[in-house]
C-alpha cells in the first residue's frame, strides 16, 4: 500500500497535524511525518517533492500557517495529489493561510481543507479515499467508517 506523507512547516504545527494520525491508524495506512518549511529550507522541500513517488508515497498532506506556501511548493515539483491544511496563527486566526493555500494558479492544483485540526482530520480522510480508489480493502474500511457516522 502507498504511504501518506504529512508535512508541516514548523515543529509548532505538530499538535494540530497529529490530529490526523488516529484516523490513518484506524484505516491502517502507513504514513510519515516531516517538518519542512517552504521558506526556511526550500531545497529540502523540493528534494522531498521530487522523490516522493519513488519513496512510495501516494498522497501528500501539507500543513502550514501564515503565508502557507508549503502545499504549493510541494505541488510545484510533484504530480502526486497534494492536500493543503491551512493552520491558524496569522491574520484572522488562519484566514491568511486559507487564502494562500486555496489560491493556486491554474495547472497547480492543491485540494484545500478547512483551517486547523478539523482540516488535518479531513485531509487524512480524503487521502485515504484517494488511496482507496485502487485498494478494495481500504474501500471496505471506508464504507464501514461512513456507516458508523464517520467517527472513530
Amino acid at each position: 500500500m502507498k504511504k501518506i506523507a504529512i508535512l508541516m512547516g514548523s515543529e509548532s504545527d505538530r499538535p494540530l497535524m497529529e490530529a490526523a494520525l488516529p484516523y490513518l491508524d484506524h484505516f491502517r495506512v502507513p504514513y510519515e511525518l516531516h517538518v519542512l518549511s517552504a521558506h526556511r529550507n526550500p531545497d529540502e522541500v523540493t528534494r522531498f517533492a521530487i522523490s516522493a513517488r519513488e519513496q512510495e508515497f501516494g498522497v501528500i498532506i501539507a500543513g502550514a500557517g501564515m503565508a502557507a506556501h508549503l502545499a504549493g511548493a510541494v505541488k510545484a515539483h510533484s504530480t502526486l495529489p497534494v492536500i493543503g491544511v491551512p493552520l491558524p496563527g496569522g491574520m484572522a486566526d488562519g484566514l491568511d493561510a486559507l487564502l494562500s493555500t486555496a489560491q493556486m494558479p491554474k495547472g497547480v492544483p492543491v485540494a484545500t481543507m478547512s483551517v486547523g485540526k478539523a482540516g488535518a482530520i479531513n485531509a487524512a480522510i480524503l487521502a485515504v479515499e484517494i488511496l482507496a480508489l485502487s485498494n478494495p480493502d481500504l474501500e471496505a474500511r471506508l464504507g464501514q467508517f461512513k456507516s458508523q457516522g464517520a467517527k472513530l
